[in-house]
């Protein structure tokens, strides 16, 4: 009996001593897991061996130095004797690239430090005509010391530059405020939080413009300073994160590392609970790029920020604003973040160069925004009626006691059909997807049953989603719109309604392209890892892929329009293929089906009538025109260090975009039907009855101003009407 306690005794105290030892190696641990958990988990089978180990070496580097603004040629050269070993080290827990790049990206920000305090004693010089390139894959790495200070003199002069144009931009707009406020004021009381922000203001308005050049030099040499600090104090958890997620990013660009913090930020941002601005942002070089606007969030009420807007610096209500160039998106959110109701001032630069100041007043996203609504929509002097259906996503309260898209969408197209209408539109434009089983069950609503989508898994087990219900809500022409940021879920259900020959498909040339399916593998739950008392993070991993029930995947390359229109966003590199490492495109066995058969769309006829409507719609050779002006834009890397020239440039910029705006209303769309819907979006409280009349006109004409101002919907409303048309002409004939 003592040798079996004195055994337990021992072999605790064994054990004790290898967990503790395994704390100290935690990395060893989260290396030899997430290893695991790629390998055997992630769709696309892959082993993390040298081939891998090579193509995450060269994410490495750009996740270290992305911009190539820190280290040397010879710097990555002495690095690259490790390309091969990435596998290795992420299991044997010898991370000696991580601690190498580390102390090399040490010494060359301690390098850049140290010049940063010799230029600014100095006086920038805007008269010399001297560019900058910002477009990494068109540079190389520095080569000697004297090609490192060169290209940070460049830097510090742009960044100065940039900050000066953007103080003339903040007094200009401060002038316009101060003449407006003058004119309205009319004995108003200011809150003392707007009586410090005016004298603020009022020490900008009496700023002389060499003021406001010392003022952005001094703030560009402070950004400059905390931004080394800052990197400076990166630790080797920060750069492992690097390592690991290099790996993770092979596999694809949706499998990713999130350590502790990430994953609290994660967790965060899925479940909305903190306050902002309503914007999905990413870095993109050494700057903030705005991704994705959020439906019901404050910019997309706002409506001046865009997708692929970057933000170059941010102001609270009060106190100067803060440079974002060069930090890192998880800082810069916390500047963006703030308390309801509060003001966040965002300097952008919009894809055509030019800047502006955007103030967006912070709110959680209003999920009422975000819901189906309908209205009623015909030309002037036109019988047809046509229900037109905006779903900006794919929504559910998977809890059971909130609301669906698929119950929305059902209420209002039975709305729509005691309206007596002639046909549908459903709006899926910038729906990036949602809930997958809405959009199957949405696909039941215009089918009398069958497959809707297939999911394959990693082994190759085929999941046929089908409608089961032979009940047809609608059963009458229907149209569907999509755009480039139509992803996941709009991609099933448009590519349902395609295959069906159910409805045609308007909009720009494909959908987004994203295909796949992820889950989030928490580390702390595994069998291993649990015992350790740590938090470990987790892994975001692609796990599935979607496929059409012709077999063809939406992945990668989406869903082509049936007929295109000229898409607005069209100049930009953001759809699923413009991304690294994207799963390719394939197809499987095809399931069997019923074609729809209650009346034929004539597609060659409609797309032949839209595209002469195209090239004759002066709205849509704007479109067309700032296409093309955007695309050499974006080719277009190379900034101008000459002050005039950037002002030249910046004035020629806003002249084409003002010139390129569309403007002018289509009047001859009639709008009606649209209160119930707009009620049934939101939860209206008796005792808020009376504010929500007051509200609802501004909604409402809101509403409509944006239906006629969108030629997109203009054009669909007359392919509907080309459609009805022939179908009275066959009929008539038959």
């Amino acid at each position: 009996m003592r040798i079996v306690i004195l055994f337990v005794l021992v072999l605790s105290l064994q054990i004790s001593e290898s967990i503790a030892l395994l704390k100290e190696r935690k990395s060893l641990l989260v290396g030899n897991v997430l290893k695991n958990y790629l390998e055997t988990q992630h769709y696309r089978p892959q082993s993390v061996n040298d081939d891998l180990s090579s193509k995450a070496f060269i994410e490495f580097i750009k996740k270290v130095d992305g911009s190539k603004q820190f280290f040397y040629a010879s710097d990555v050269k002495k690095l690259r004797k490790y390309k091969s070993l990435m596998d290795d080290q992420m299991v044997n827990g010898n991370h000696y690239l991580v601690i190498e790049a580390r102390n090399i990206m040490m010494t060359r920000v301690k390098e850049a430090q140290d010049f940063r305090k010799l230029m600014f004693e100095k006086r920038f010089n805007f008269d010399l005509n001297e560019e900058l390139e910002l477009d990494p894959d068109k540079k190389e790495f520095v080569s000697s010391e004297k090609d490192f200070r060169e290209h940070w003199r460049k830097i510090f002069k742009q960044s100065v530059l940039n900050r000066y144009l953007s103080l003339l931009e903040e007094k200009k707009s401060l002038e316009k405020d101060k003449k407006d406020r003058e004119e309205n004021r009319k004995g108003k009381k200011l809150s003392e939080n707007k009586k410090a922000q005016l004298k603020i203001d009022e020490k900008i308005l009496k700023m002389s413009d060499t003021d406001l050049r010392n003022k952005a030099k001094k703030s560009i040499s402070k950004k400059y300073k905390n931004l080394f600090s800052r990197i400076l104090k990166e630790t080797h958890d920060d750069y492992l994160e690097k390592f690991f997620n290099s790996i993770s990013n092979i596999f694809d660009p949706h499998t990713s590392y999130l350590p502790p913090k990430k994953k609290e930020d994660f967790d965060i941002d899925i479940s909305g609970s903190l306050e902002g601005i309503g914007a999905v942002l990413q870095e993109d070089g050494s700057f903030i790029k705005v991704v994705k606007i959020v439906p019901g969030g404050a910019a997309w009420r706002q409506k001046d920020l865009e997708v692929d807007d970057v933000i170059l610096m941010v102001a609270q209500e009060t106190g100067d604003p803060v440079d974002l160039v060069d930090m890192r998106v998880e800082d810069a959110v916390r500047y963006i973040r703030g308390p309801k109701g509060s003001i966040v001032k965002l300097t952008v630069r919009k894809v055509d160069g030019t800047r502006k100041l955007i103030k967006i007043e912070r709110d959680v996203v209003q999920i009422g925004a975000s819901y189906a609504k309908s209205s009623v929509l015909s030309f002037k002097d036109q019988k047809a009626r046509i229900g037109y259906i905006q779903l900006p996503k794919f929504y559910r309260d998977f809890d059971g006691k909130g609301r669906n898209a698929s119950s929305d969408v059902r209420r209002e197209l039975l709305r729509l059909k005691s309206s007596n209408i002639d046909a549908v539109i459903l709006d899926l434009r910038n729906n990036g997807g949602g809930a997958l089983v809405d959009a199957k069950k949405m696909a039941g609503l215009f089918i009398k049953n069958g497959p809707v989508v297939q999911v394959r898994d990693r082994p190759g087990k085929i999941e046929v989603m089908s409608d089961d219900d032979p009940d047809i809500i609608y059963g009458g022409p229907l149209f569907v719109m999509i755009n480039r940021f139509s992803a996941s879920a709009s991609e099933i259900l448009a590519g349902a309604m395609q295959d069906y020959k159910r409805a045609i498909i308007v909009g720009g040339e494909h959908s987004h392209g994203k295909g796949t399916v992820q889950a989030v593998y928490n580390l702390n739950n595994g069998p291993f890892l649990s015992l350790f008392g740590e938090t470990f993070g987790a892994l975001k991993v692609t796990i599935q892929k979607f496929y059409r029930i012709t077999g063809t995947s939406t992945q990668f390359k989406g869903i082509k329009s049936d007929i295109v229109i000229p898409d607005p966003f069209d100049y930009g590199k953001n759809r699923e293929q413009d991304l690294d490492h994207s799963l390719p495109w394939d197809e499987i066995s095809p399931q069997k089906y019923n074609i729809w058969n209650a009346f034929n769309y004539k597609y060659d006829l409609l797309k032949k009538k839209s595209g002469e409507r195209v090239l004759k719609n002066d709205r849509f050779k704007k479109i067309i025109e700032s296409i093309n002006y955007l695309k050499e834009r974006r080719e277009d890397t190379k900034i101008s260090l000459n002050l005039k020239e950037t002002m030249r440039q910046e004035k020629e910029n806003e002249e084409i975009t003002k010139r390129l705006k569309i403007t002018s209303e289509n009047d001859a769309i009639m709008v009606s039907n649209f209160e119930q819907s707009l009620k049934d979006s939101e939860s209206i409280k008796a005792s808020d009855k009376e504010k929500w009349d007051e509200d609802f006109k501004q909604r409402k004409n809101e509403w409509i101003k944006r239906l006629r101002l969108d030629p997109g919907i203009e054009e669909t409303m007359h392919i509907v009407m080309d459609h009805l048309s022939e179908n009275k002409m066959a009929s008539v004939v038959k």
